[in-house]
């Protein structure tokens, strides 16, 4: 298995602290909530997804979207979920409903050994500076895809999406993860495309 190399690391972080903090940063369509998935099955964590942090309509501003990592809702997650994650308590948090382009309802997380932060700016710095931490993840993952299986996933997965993946989403994620040098700072790097 790919992620085999993940597991054991896992499993001695929980024997030596009381809960710890995975975040799964990367590439889009390189599998980074089928990951999170396998996680929660193996070990019944929390999974929080990057994508329930989107930017409301009223902060899509120019400034913001022209911001390296500016596109997710950054003050919000941290506010939320991390500052209350880092000191070992339960939460709520409000997911981002892109169907109705508003918050939806308040989810509680109740605090557990593990919990998964998934998605593209999961590794954002403002967290870390924010936190005074050198990395917000106990473990740090990245992984990568091909162009063309990237294009592939994307196109099967929502092709109305795909032309905006293709000319905006992507182009500013690798901004972010060039000028931020995430990849350097993950503890696992996986290509899902050569199983490495």
């Amino acid at each position: 298995m790919i992620y085999q190399q993940l597991f054991p690391k896992i499993d001695s972080l929980i024997k030596t602290k009381e809960h710890i903090i995975v975040a799964i940063d990367g590439m889009s369509a390189a599998g980074k909530s089928s990951l999170a998935a396998l996680l929660k099955e193996a070990y019944g964590c929390n999974v929080i997804s990057m994508d329930s942090f989107f930017l409301r309509p009223e902060q899509r501003t120019d400034e913001r979207l022209a911001e390296l990592g500016g596109n997710i809702d950054y003050e919000r997650f941290l506010e939320e979920v991390l500052v209350p994650l880092k000191a070992g308590n339960s939460f709520y948090y409000r997911p981002f409903d892109c169907s109705v382009m508003a918050l939806s309802n308040s989810i509680k997380v109740h605090i557990h050994p593990l919990t998964v932060l998934e998605g593209v700016y999961s590794m954002h710095p403002y967290f870390a500076r924010s936190l005074n931490v050198n990395a917000v993840g106990d473990i740090n993952v990245f992984l990568s895809v091909g162009e063309n299986l990237q294009r592939d996933r994307l196109i099967k997965r929502n092709p109305a999406l795909y032309d905006r993946f293709i000319n905006e989403w992507i182009p500013m994620e690798n901004a972010y993860f060039n000028h931020f040098k995430i990849v350097e700072k993950c503890d696992f790097v996986f290509d899902v495309e050569t199983k490495q």
